[in-house]
């Protein structure tokens, strides 16, 4: 089996409402997706998506990774797709870095597997069923009662976990957040207090030192040296997210024990491929996981949803939906959608997510 053809669509997705993260210091209002579709010369045919969340949360965007898409087909045409690890190394051979990039392509080569294999991609990354996974809200930044409003909101919803976004230069007021956000909780339900970088050490450890709630916090600041300073410092447990990309930077964040779990994301680590490899060094270690995908529609969501199906429950957490944020959804009814606070992968071989290319408008490029 050989790739013959790479066919490329932009989507623009506008969120269904403005979205802010970081303490309010990072706006959002539209994502811009690429879809890809890989097709073969025995007829069969992978989708892919990479949609990073706009310009500012990791570096990436949305309008590099279609010149990136450009300058790597040449040399995937000719490849066995079902080779998953010799196209990551021609991949990384030919342009370093840019993982955001290879994720699409990835997830189209593990769609055309698992429909070869006859199998859906849940059981290909090691599951034993189509498990249901819970789903975290994600809850935007502002003040106590707002947020807490937002997550009776997502609570109506069957929603039971939740990601709030705090952070900022006022300590005063990320104490206020944590405090009500945490006794504010429905009974049963449990959050996660996301501060996407904006924190300095010295805040961190102020605030974490002030609270007296023991939730999980989310990437207190920007590197993963000073998350390591603060989890040394403080009492809740660390969770490690936008400062983890290749697998090296998962092996000094548990040598140096920066923190107790991790965000595994595809889109931000290279594609599923990758994901598997930091899951599975997640399992050994003893880490607790969100596994998500950074952005997108349900195309992206139901990949992720697969590897976290496949893993174990003492060390899966909660995923989370993008396309539940948006004003339009491309491929209704498909793949991962929320049923009560929980999602369950698709049975049907590979993705189990097939678009219609009719409605995604014409190609903006096609390799063959």
């Amino acid at each position: 089996m050989r790739i013959t053809r790479l066919t490329v669509f932009h989507l623009d997705l506008p969120l269904a409402k403005p979205y802010w993260l970081s303490g309010g210091r990072l706006k959002f209002d539209r994502l811009d997706s690429t879809y890809l579709r890989i097709d073969t010369d025995e007829g069969v045919t992978g989708w892919g998506e990479g949609c990073p969340w706009g310009h500012s949360y990791l570096p990436a965007h949305g309008p590099g990774l279609r010149p990136g898409i450009a300058t790597l087909a040449p040399h995937l045409l000719g490849l066995d797709p079902r080779s998953l690890d010799h196209l990551n190394r021609v991949m990384d051979l030919q342009l370093p870095g840019h993982p955001y990039v290879k994720s699409p392509i990835d997830m189209a080569c593990w769609d055309i597997l698992g429909q070869v294999a006859g199998l859906p991609l849940w059981q290909l990354l090691g599951g034993e069923a189509a498990t249901p996974v819970p789903i975290n809200s994600s809850i935007s930044t502002g003040t106590p009662d707002q947020m807490l409003g937002l997550i009776a909101e997502a609570a109506a919803q069957g929603y039971r976990t939740h990601s709030a976004k705090i952070g900022g230069s006022d300590p005063a007021q990320d104490i206020a957040r944590i405090e009500a956000i945490s006794a504010g909780l429905p009974d049963g339900h449990r959050v996660t207090f996301d501060v996407n970088r904006a924190w300095t050490p010295a805040i961190a450890v102020e605030v974490l030192n002030s609270v007296r709630a023991r939730d999980w916090i989310e990437q207190p600041c920007e590197t993963l040296d000073q998350c390591a300073h603060v989890a040394g410092r403080v009492a809740n447990p660390i969770m490690l997210d936008e400062c983890l990309h290749a697998f090296s930077d998962h092996l000094a964040a548990w040598s140096r024990g920066a923190c107790e779990g991790v965000k595994v994301k595809p889109n931000r680590v290279g594609g599923l491929t990758r994901a598997r490899q930091i899951r599975d060094f997640g399992v050994s270690v003893g880490w607790q996981m969100h596994i998500e995908d950074v952005g997108g529609t349900a195309l992206a969501d139901t990949a992720a949803l697969h590897l976290a199906a496949s893993t174990p429950e003492a060390n899966r957490l909660a995923s989370w939906l993008g396309h539940a944020h948006l004003a339009d959804d491309p491929i209704p009814g498909q793949g991962a959608r929320n049923r009560d606070g929980l999602a369950t992968p698709p049975s049907a071989p590979g993705l189990g997510v097939i678009p219609d290319p009719e409605a995604l408008g014409k190609p903006v490029a096609c390799y063959d």
